[in-house]
């Protein structure tokens, strides 16, 4: 496994969802200052902070 799939693979880990109130969900990785997604669904924002 290379050095970034594995700082990669440990951020994804750190990630933290919520859904706001227009049901659309947030995701950050605390980890990494300004790394967010806001998308319509939990996949597309998992996929997008990927």
């Amino acid at each position: 496994m290379s050095v970034l799939t594995a700082f990669v693979e440990t951020a994804m880990h750190e990630a933290g969802y919520k859904m706001l109130e227009d049901g659309t969900f947030f995701g950050e990785i605390p980890s990494c200052p300004g790394v967010w997604a806001n998308e319509k669904t939990l996949e597309l924002c998992r996929d997008v902070l990927m």
